[in-house]
Formats: C-alpha cells, structure tokens, sequence
C-alpha cells in the first residue's frame, strides 16, 4: 500500500483529506506541522508528501528544502491558499513537483497524486531489483538466488536508500541526515561504520557493490 505523509495544520482539512485518501487505498499519516512531518520521515518510509505551505514551527517550503538538500526524492505536491505566481515559484524552487490552491476539488487532488506516483513510479511491493537480487522494504531482507539475507534496520535503511538512488553519490552528513534523522547525535562516521559492515555481509553478493567516491561520500552501483 502507497504510503501519504500530510502535513496540515488544518485539523478539519486535514481530517477530511486523511477520510478521503484512505478511502481511495492509502495509507495517511497526519502531521500538524513541518517538524512534526519530519519526525514521520524519520521512522516510516513515505511515497508522497502533501504539505500545507503555511505552517507553525516548520512551513512547507522549509520542509520540501530540507528534504531535497538531504537528498530525498519523493514526489512533494504543496496545498495553499496563495495564488499569486510568485508564490508558486517558490514552492516550486524550494522542491515541489505540484502546486494545488485551496479550496482543494478533492477529486483534483486524487488525480494529480495518482499522476505523481505514476511519474515516480512507486510501486506497492516496495521491492527493487538489482541483477538478481531483491530488495524488499516489508520484510527488510534481501532475496538473493540462494538465500534470504536478514539486515539489522539501519542497515537496511541505509542499503535501499542508496538503491533507489542507484549511481548517485550521497555525503555522510546527507545519509546521517537521511538515516537517523535531522536532530541526531551521532557523527558522520556513523555511516561509515554502517557502511563497512553492509560491505562485509554483502561480500559474497555479486550482483551490486557500494563505492567510495573520494573526497565526497557512497554511491551504490549495480556490477554488470
């Protein structure tokens, strides 16, 4: 199941989007404000976020930055009540893949998510293929042709990240940010801990490898 992340600090808006949406077969998560949606970030995996963009604490553009600059791709579609093209332009520099002005026309909405999805190409299975080994979120393990390989969930988290991201180089501090969340204590050689240990239980697999890209940070590769 597609998984939505809204943040709305509307709660009667945001009470009627969240009956909605889970009446068309998603899964809603409801934040009340940008820091709030990140807390949400940092524990579920999220197909798609809608986000108000005038919010306590943590605005909508504030958030969709953040996320992009810690390297998340997931599509962002922006509710607001701003019309102005200005206004738009900042949504869309600060991230946004769409732009909805309130009052929202609910069935709108739901089309220009299913849009959205269908552009990123989300699929419910959360699994990704690589050569022959599967990915699969659910289960947080790894199919190869012979066994099925168990990851501790930092591990997990940190090894399917960069698979949705395949040949694209991330830094320490942008995985630190992405894995264990904006407000962590732990230093960036964290992931190079994490790092070293996927590399050990994965030696025996030929199918993808993570590099080091000198003087930058990981990127994960398939082996052809």
């Amino acid at each position: 199941m597609v998984t939505i992340l809204l943040a709305e600090d509307d709660e009667t808006l945001g009470g009627l989007l969240v009956d909605y949406l889970t009446v068309a077969g998603y899964r809603v998560l409801h934040a009340k404000d940008g820091e709030e949606a990140l807390d949400w970030l940092d524990r579920e995996p999220i197909d798609l976020l809608i986000t108000d963009v005038m919010m306590p604490r943590l605005d909508g553009r504030e958030l969709t930055g953040q996320l992009r600059d810690a390297g998340y791709t997931l599509p962002v579609l922006m509710l607001t009540v701003l019309d102005a093209m200005n206004d738009k332009k900042r949504g869309f520099h600060a991230g946004a893949d769409d732009y909805v002005v309130k009052p929202i026309d609910l069935e709108e909405l739901e089309l220009r998510i299913e849009a959205l999805l269908r552009r990123a190409r989300i699929h419910h299975s959360h699994q990704i293929q690589l050569n022959d080994c599967v990915l699969d979120e659910t289960t947080m393990t790894l199919e190869t042709t012979s066994e099925t390989i168990e990851l501790p969930r930092k591990e997990f988290e940190l090894l399917y990240f960069l698979a949705t991201h395949l040949n694209q180089v991330f830094t320490r501090q942008q995985l630190l940010d992405r894995i264990w969340g904006y407000e962590t204590e732990s230093e960036t050689r964290t992931v190079d801990v994490h790092i070293n240990r996927l590399r050990a239980r994965l030696k025996p697999i030929d199918a993808f490898q993570i590099s080091t890209v000198w003087g930058l940070g990981y990127r994960l590769e398939l082996k052809r």
